[in-house]
This record gives C-alpha cells, structure tokens and sequence, in this order.
C-alpha cells in the first residue's frame, strides 16, 4: 500500500464536528484520478476498489483539537495497486490493438487488478472486478525499474499499461512511464478514456501511444452498461488528439446494444471531425462475456456493414477485430486504395517504407520503417 496522488481531502459533512472523537468515517476525501470524482469516507474505497482512504491522527492542533486537546482524524489516501502486478506478458503491439504504432514490434504489456467502469461485457472480468465486488486485489510485488529491465531483456521496444484499466494503477504507470522513456522504450497505454483533467495532465509528456475504447455513442449505453458517461471520454479523445499523442480508437459491438447504423455513423463523424481522418478505428466482435450472456457473438454482416460506414463517413483507416483472415484486418492505402501492409492475426507483413509502393503517398503512423522480425 502506497500514497495515492491527485486526491485532496475534503472537510466533514455539514453539521459534524471535526472532533478526534467524531466518526473516523467523516475524515473524507475526493479522488481527483478519474472522472468519477469519488467521494471516500473514512475506511472507504472508490469505485475502482483499490484506492482506499486510511485516516491519519496528526498532533493537537494539526485539524482542530477537540476538548481533550487531541486532533481529529484527517482522510489519506492510498493506492493497493501502485507497487504489484497481475498480468505480464510479452505482446505484439498490434494486440493492443494498435496498427500504426512501431507495428511488428514487440511490448512488454502490464496490469494490475481494478477497474473504473462496471462494464456488463467485461472481457477480462476476472481481473477487474474483484476489488470492487469482492475486495480482493492480488498481484505480485514490482517496481518501475524492473518492469523496465524486464522489457528490455525481453526484447520489447515499448511498455504497454493495458489489460484492466491503467487509470486505476496511475502511481506505477507514470513512474514506469518516466523509467520506460529514460531507457529509449516507448509508452502506450490501452484505455476507457475516463481519466480526469487533471490526470490527463500528468501524462501528457509520459504517454506516446494510446488506444482508447469509445464504447458507444449514447449516454443511455454508459449509464446502464458501463456505471459511466459518455462525455468526459469524448473530452479525453480530443484532449489526447490536442496533446499530440498517436492515437486509435476501438468499439466493440454488440448486437442490440450499439450497432445501430445511425449511432455508428455518428461516431465515425466524431472521430472524422474531432480527432482526424487518418486517426485508426477498430470495430471488435463481441463474445458472450461475464453479465452479458443473453447476446450472440455479433455476426460478421454486422461488423462489415460498420466498416462501410466508416469509410462511407471518410476515416481512412477501419479495421476489423475478433475476425482472424478477414481482408479488413490489413491497411490500403487512401489515396490508391493499394494494399501496403497485410496482418494475419497480430502479426504485420511489413513494408519496405513508410510510403505506397503504387502512388507514393505517405502512411500516417509511427514506426513503419521498423524491419521485420
């Protein structure tokens, strides 16, 4: 258990005394990491389950002394999950998915247990939902520098925070983000998009790469599917896009939930307009998972009449995820409509330049002139 940052502590509820012998329950704080904004008692979790609020007793005086000359009890934040992982591989970057990001390379890719969200159709529900349902948070203890040392003798070029919800572990993900770049790795992080303001911040000069999930595009969908809104990962989307970070975005559709050919249309004019053309959508077929049994897998018509859409609304780039051999799993290029780099799975045919072979016109991305394994 370490300190948490980006919190600040709040004062008692209207009509308590801030007292040693008032409730410890009262020594509240707010949780600035997301934008949930928790508000967390005395002995209290936040949403995530893993940033809990252990009160301090400080010297008389320190909060107002109560009759006995003693302090009230002050809310101190800490993180369960700032020095232990739960799952560590060794990935393709184009699992994340990123397709334009040093593609054919390697990341060394970490998480640690908790989640911001409550989605319905959590994929990797066994480890994000246990500290909040259970209060179990497991993992095994790390440091910034291993995990660096880790990626590199492992032959990694970046440092992925991925697998649960990266804004939930924000301690060991910006300090390994500074460790990671101090040793020539590069950093990306696999994201809801749900950070506040005020964390986005504190990573915007530690972060190179992002995939963020845009789940749907009603309010309605992240209130009853996800315990969330809409509105601030917009706000991380554009944020993301204004701070210069390369960015992709992926949607995984499910049937009757938010595949409806208007909604979808609507997000694609979203990202065309605010993020930018060139930015990567991946629309990802839905499996049965963890609340959300009652649903088929989405059908293939589905996810293809989606990418239509995405063309038909001007992104260049829209790939099919969950569909092994599909030819939307590869990148044309824009101009010519030339195939410039054929994916099977997760593994890129890389080409020999970063430029069409047919026209010449240059691929948007980062990384393309990287050799292949």
């Amino acid at each position: 258990m370490l300190d948490a940052r980006l919190w600040k502590p709040l004062p008692p509820p209207d009509g308590s005394d801030a007292t040693a012998s008032s409730d410890a329950k009262e020594a509240r704080v707010q949780c600035r990491l997301c934008s949930h904004y928790c508000i967390i008692p005395g002995g209290g979790t936040g949403r995530c389950g893993v940033r809990v609020n252990r009160p301090d007793t400080p010297g008389p005086g320190v909060a107002g002394p109560d009759v006995t000359g003693n302090a009230a009890p002050v809310g101190r934040l800490f993180t369960l999950v700032g020095d232990n992982v739960a799952a560590v591989n060794l990935d393709p970057v184009e699992k994340k998915p990123l397709f334009h990001f040093m593609p054919g390379t390697l990341t060394w890719s970490f998480g640690t247990m908790g989640c911001n969200l409550a989605c319905s159709f959590c994929q990797n529900w066994s480890l994000s939902r246990p500290p909040a349902e259970e209060g179990v948070v497991r993992g095994q203890r790390t440091t910034p520098a291993t995990l660096v040392a880790e990626a590199k003798a492992n032959g990694a070029a970046s440092v992925s925070f991925t697998y649960s919800e990266p804004t939930i572990f924000f301690e060991l993900m910006a300090d390994t983000a500074d460790a990671a770049r101090a040793a020539g790795l590069a950093t990306i992080m696999v994201s809801n998009g749900f950070q506040s303001p005020e964390c986005l911040a504190e990573l915007e000069h530690r972060i190179d790469a992002a995939n963020i999930d845009l789940k749907a595009f009603t309010e309605h969908f992240y209130a009853t599917q996800c315990g969330a809104r809409l509105k601030p990962v917009l706000h991380t989307l554009r944020t993301i896009a204004r701070m210069g970070w390369w960015l992709e975005v992926t949607t995984l559709l499910i049937p009757g939930l938010n595949d409806d050919p208007d909604e979808l249309r609507d997000m694609a004019r979203f990202i065309r307009d605010e993020l930018g053309p060139d930015v990567p959508w991946h629309l990802s077929r839905f499996h049965p998972a963890y609340r959300l049994t009652d649903r088929p897998p989405t059908p293939p018509a589905t996810l293809e009449r989606a990418w239509e859409i995405g063309r038909e609304e001007g992104l260049h780039f829209v790939y099919l995820g969950n569909m092994p051999g599909h030819p939307a799993e590869s990148t044309h290029c824009p101009a010519c409509g030339a195939l410039f780099a054929r994916r099977d799975g997760f593994h890129t045919h890389l080409p020999a330049s970063s430029r069409c072979v047919r026209c010449g016109a240059a691929m948007p991305g980062v990384g393309w002139d990287t050799p292949e394994n």
